[in-house]
């Protein structure tokens, strides 16, 4: 017991809160060090137990006086103090209940009063396109679920001629209350499922949910410089909610085709080029594609394989500070193929005069052969 924390310390509140202060308090804590906001640490993990505890006996009065008296020795089990835990509080499940929500995005809103209402899933739906269109953006349509209110039952549930009625084992609000003992616990109403309304006779087309899945057409706008992997999120085109809660929300997940010629790194794009023995000697000036059409770049005399060259302002236009990325060319120097006799008779000619020429045409090769011998000495 020596070690533990006092109450009012941990949840940072003087002596005298008030209710709504304790539970402030334990919100703002229990929001910050939530394991699921936290994953993987442990101090987190601690840090969330212990605001926990001090809420469950904070906010209920007789523990409270308890604690006020005596102590930890005034709430601890092992001493003929209060015990329990947050299972069987019901004043703590109220809380966390509202913090589940407040970190998940939504899920049961609604008071003592009345029947749960809940916010509607959200959806996913995945689009591919291709590199030009996420260079330049994209408008489009899609098809996603829709839903309206059954022509049948109008809406309500019922099959025709029969009615809604209020569900008597929560009275129409939507929950129970369990007791175990000197606790009790809220609960949704399982006969109804949170609703508060019992439907005796369930619509035959609609299976008393009252509504009636279809498709809808929507309009998407792809943002120039969109990369692959985002989202864009359309607000209220999910699932509707339940009670008359909001509608989630759709994500539309865009997924960039290969290209035949590009490959893209953030903003930035590299192309593998191939040019001829010829051009890489001679040097001269090389056409190249670009997402926005041709463009063109000086090849020094003496290009060596694998050399990159940089082309400013030809990748993607940034989505964030609209400005572009650059396009990288790697050069590739191709070796002929399938020579002809004649062909071959001129390589072995211009090898020779090469040779003849002593190591400046080759420094490359000269600088290897250099460290090998070095290497094996």
């Amino acid at each position: 017991m020596a070690n533990k924390r006092d109450f009012y310390d941990i949840l940072g509140i003087a002596r005298n809160a008030s209710d709504d202060d304790i539970k402030k308090a334990y919100r703002k804590l229990a929001m910050k060090y939530h394991p699921d906001r936290n994953p993987g640490s442990q101090e987190a993990e601690e840090k969330f137990k212990e605001a926990k505890e001090a809420y469950e006996m904070l906010s209920d009065p007789q523990k409270r006086a308890a604690y006020d008296q005596y102590g930890h020795a005034g709430v601890d089990p092992n001493m003929g103090g209060f015990g329990g835990g947050a299972q069987g509080f019901g004043g703590f499940a109220d809380a966390f209940g509202d913090i589940f929500g407040d970190i998940f995005g939504g899920g049961a809103r609604g008071g003592r009063g009345g029947p749960q209402v809940y916010r509607g899933a959200d959806l996913r739906y995945s689009m591919e396109i291709s590199l030009e269109e996420a260079a330049h953006g994209h408008e489009t349509q899609i098809r996603v679920p829709s839903w309206s209110n059954c022509e049948s039952c109008e809406g309500t549930g019922a099959e025709p001629g029969s009615k809604v009625e209020t569900c008597s084992t929560c009275d129409g609000v939507g929950q129970v209350r369990v007791s175990q003992g000197f606790f009790s616990m809220q609960q949704t109403c399982h006969r109804c499922s949170g609703t508060g309304k019992y439907i005796p006779k369930p619509c035959r087309k609609c299976h008393g949910s009252g509504k009636i899945k279809s498709q809808k057409t929507l309009e998407v706008k792809i943002p120039a410089g969109i990369d692959d992997g985002m989202r864009i999120r359309s607000a209220g085109n999910g699932e509707p909610g339940v009670n008359g809660g909001p509608h989630g929300d759709l994500y539309v997940e865009v997924h960039i085709k290969p290209h035949p010629v590009f490959e893209r790194e953030g903003d930035d794009l590299h192309c593998q080029m191939p040019i001829s023995f010829v051009d890489a000697a001679l040097g001269g000036e090389i056409e190249v594609p670009t997402l926005s059409g041709k463009a063109s770049f000086e090849v020094p005399e003496g290009t060596q394989s694998g050399r990159t060259f940089r082309l400013r302002s030809k990748g993607i236009k940034s989505l964030r500070t609209a400005l572009p990325g650059d396009l990288y060319i790697h050069v590739q120097v191709e070796t002929p193929v399938k020579l002809t006799d004649a062909q071959k008779k001129i390589l072995r000619d211009f090898e020779e005069s090469l040779q003849s020429g002593g190591a400046k045409h080759n420094p490359q090769q000269k600088g290897w052969f250099d460290r090998v011998k070095d290497f094996f000495n």
